[in-house]
């Protein structure tokens, strides 16, 4: 019997594109026993499926010679045991790419700082990768421009050696590219743009176009040093989430409060939050009631009135009044970690669209050095073409062929998506998942805590025989110290307000049939109606009223007071405030909209005509699980909206299931996306999202094979030379890599 796979996963430091990453998958899988070998570039990890005894050891030293360090993630190497990433993991295949330039001089990876996420590596940036003008690429590159500069101005007035100063000033760049070129190929992986760049130096050099090979060398290494910019941005987008817990926290201990590192606190401990203060860690209000700001993890801009018993979320900023918080989380589960931890192994799993582009990319490179040949060869040796002339577009050619902007362009956009979403509390759990949210064409909801608030609310106090504040003040004494969430309803209506409830006597509670007490001297009964019939007469007028607001959906409890009907409360699990402007968002977009519930017809059919969607009540979970496939063989694509337990089997059956709750649901690690912030609206969002991300794909293709195209017929042409060659693709790599960076900025104006 073999034995199970396990899972490794490192951090990896140098990568700049998908090119890089296709290059350490592939020296990855050549290690004996490796299975799978997965790479994001955004996450900057490696995850790796091996046998139990695979050696691992030597993947770094054969990494190495190519500009990556690697570094294991977690204790022990990182490894567990493997899960099934299904097509997503499996069959990956890129043109092999890598680049110059990447120094790890020093990098010590056993002191990284982990105290913002309690020991646990989300993110957080390897201090070797620094700031961009201290690494080796960028000391690299200013060595190649100065002895460009110096071998242009001393040979202005020494013309003699002039030849010699630019070959000098070439080679500065070529060796550790074609150092990393040699490692490559090496480890199976020969058609790299390290390689073309190799041979079109050393071709330009024959040809005796030494000055324009410095140039075209000096501008290869600027457009890898602002790839490595923009590659770095965009890892930093979500990693920045980290920064906004603080470091350390004012907790009681001993009777003293005390500041200690926030990566310190244990779940149980009570931390005191200033006014002002970013609180410190997920927890529970003790004591204190203020303003939360959550926009820095929600994005909502109006803070939220919060006070005993309400949930605060770490990074999230405090205002004006001092608040004691019980800790629920610790530092390496806290909100903030969960999401980053959460987006970075969604960067690791690729999309349909990236997936094509890689198997595309196999076959890309290898053809452009074919036809790069045959436009040197040909054309001389069949008809009479000048070969310093064709060998010199044929070496254009190697250039224009770079496959960087192409084969960056999808995973760009996804990595800036997936960190877009996780910024808005929209958790998508992969490239696959956040390219299907845009083809969904029916979302089906469920009722209960998803389009309602999970929890009911007094609708209606109405009165008969006493006035409807005093039948809300009588009802209150009844349910005072009940846990029942009727009770609380009631309780909190009276909160909200501002009645004194009197104090209840000899309270009863009568099973199934409701309490009663002596209050102020009155015996009081709270009850269904049907109790509260045997204990006075109800009017047909009282009976009517009672009927209508069960035909609402409503549940009615009858309040009597010595001896006669005083008055009525209704109760209903209300729609969440954003339903309806979530529901119109999905409609406007052609989206079809169900509601799958178990509750009765009657309630579910009112919320849905309060809400203006379609209804299927009183299913079962096997039942939803039949809709959900039965729409699909209609040919629609399904979301399933849920709490991520109870329709279990319709949100794993669903296109896309998506959970609906706070950050610290169970539902996030279930479903295929997550709505963290419990908003109706928020599923539109997700598919707006998605379609823009499609969209931003799209035009970054277009884009990287518009230019090369252009550039091609310019080549043919004789109009381009070999430095606007390589210039053409060194901007199409970074227009691409702009343009998805675009997507951090979805949800800022409008756009959620």
């Amino acid at each position: 019997m073999t034995a199970p796979l396990v899972q490794s996963r490192f951090r990896v430091t140098g990568m700049d594109c998908a090119s890089c990453a296709a290059k350490i998958e592939g020296t990855t899988l050549r290690i004996a026993g490796v299975a799978e070998a997965e790479v994001s570039v955004a996450a900057g990890t490696l995850v790796i499926r091996h046998a139990p005894d695979a050696d691992l050891a030597p993947l770094a030293g054969r990494l190495s010679p190519m500009g990556y360090a690697l570094a294991p993630l977690a204790a022990g190497g990182g490894q567990r045991k493997a899960h099934d990433h299904g097509e997503s993991c499996a069959g990956h295949d890129h043109s092999d790419h890598d680049h110059a330039g990447h120094d790890h001089t020093g990098h010590d990876h056993a002191k990284h700082d982990h105290a913002e996420t309690g020991g646990h590596d989300h993110g957080a940036v390897p201090a070797a990768e620094g700031r961009w003008w201290s690494t080796g690429k960028a000391r690299l590159t200013l060595l190649s421009g100065l002895a460009l500069v110096a071998a242009s101005g001393i040979g202005t007035f020494v013309p003699a050696v002039q030849s010699w100063l630019f070959l000098a000033a070439m080679l500065v760049g070529p060796v550790p590219i074609a150092r990393r070129a040699i490692a490559a190929a090496a480890n199976g992986m020969p058609f790299t743009i390290e390689m073309l760049m190799t041979i079109a130096a050393a071709g330009a050099v024959v040809i005796g176009a030494a000055e324009e090979a410095a140039a075209v060398v000096f501008l290869f290494l600027v457009g890898e040093l602002l790839e490595g910019v923009a590659a770095g941005r965009a890892r930093a987008s979500i990693r920045a989430l980290t920064a906004l817990v603080p470091k350390t926290a004012l907790v009681e201990r001993d009777g003293a409060t005390v500041e200690v590192p926030a990566a310190s606190l244990v779940v149980g401990e009570v931390i005191l939050v200033r006014p002002g203060d970013r609180i410190s860690a997920d927890g529970l209000i003790v004591a204190g009631e203020s303003g939360i700001d959550e926009s820095p993890v929600t994005g909502e801009s109006v803070p939220v009135r919060k006070g005993p018993d309400a949930t605060v979320f770490a990074g999230t900023v405090n205002g004006e009044a001092a608040l004691r918080v019980r800790v629920t989380a610790t530092a390496e589960d806290n909100t903030i970690a969960r999401v980053v931890k959460l987006v970075e192994e969604a960067q690791e799993k690729r999309a349909p669209t990236e997936r094509l582009i890689d198997r595309f990319s196999r076959y890309y490179t290898p053809g452009v050095v074919v036809v790069a040949a045959l436009v040197a060869v040909i054309p001389p040796l069949l008809f009479g073409g000048a070969w310093d002339a064709w060998i010199y577009k044929g070496l254009a050619i190697l250039l224009i062929g770079c496959p960087c902007a192409l084969v960056i362009s999808t995973p760009a956009a996804i990595a800036a998506g997936l960190s877009a979403g996780a910024r808005r509390g929209l958790l998508l759990k992969g490239g696959a998942v956040l390219e299907t949210a845009g083809k969904v064409t029916t979302v089906c909801f469920d009722k209960t805590g998803t389009l309602t608030a999970g929890k009911p609310q007094v609708t209606d106090v109405i009165a008969f025989a006493l006035p409807d504040a005093e039948v809300l003040r009588l009802a209150a004494a009844l349910e005072t110290g009940s846990s029942h969430p009727l009770a609380k309803a009631i309780l909190d209506r009276a909160a909200a307000d501002a009645i004194a409830i009197p104090v209840a006597e000899a309270a009863q509670a009568l099973g199934g049939k409701g309490v009663s007490a002596q209050v102020e001297g009155r015996e009081v009964f709270l009850g269904s109606p049907q109790a509260a019939a045997a204990r006075a007469a109800l009017s047909q007028e009282q009976a009517d009223r009672i009927a209508a607001l069960n035909d609402a959906g409503k549940t009615v409890s009858l309040l009597v007071a010595d001896g006669a009907i005083a008055g009525a409360i209704a109760m209903r699990d209300e729609p969440r405030p954003d339903a309806p402007e979530g529901l119109a968002a999905l409609k406007r977009e052609g989206i079809r909209t169900l509601m799958l519930t178990g509750d009765n017809r009657r309630t579910a059919e009112a919320i849905g005509r309060q809400l203006g969607i379609e209804v299927r009540a009183e299913l079962l979970p096997q039942d939803k699980l039949r809709i959900v496939g039965e729409l699909q063989q209609e040919g629609a694509v399904v979301a399933k909206v849920g709490d991520g337990i109870n329709d279990a089997p319709a949100l794993a059956a669903a296109d896309i299931g998506i959970a609906m709750g706070g950050g610290t649901d169970v539902a996030l690690e279930t479903a295929d996306a997550a709505a963290l912030h419990g908003r109706v609206k928020d599923v539109a969002s997700m598919i707006a999202l998605s379609r823009r991300t499609m969209g931003n794909i799209h035009q970054n293709i277009a884009i990287s094979l518009g230019l090369k195209a252009v550039f091609l017929a310019t080549t043919l042409l004789g109009t381009t030379t070999m430095w606007m060659a390589i210039l053409a693709d060194t901007r199409a790599t970074v227009i691409v890599t702009l343009n998805a960076l675009r997507l951090l900025r979805f949800g800022r104006r409008n756009d959620a």
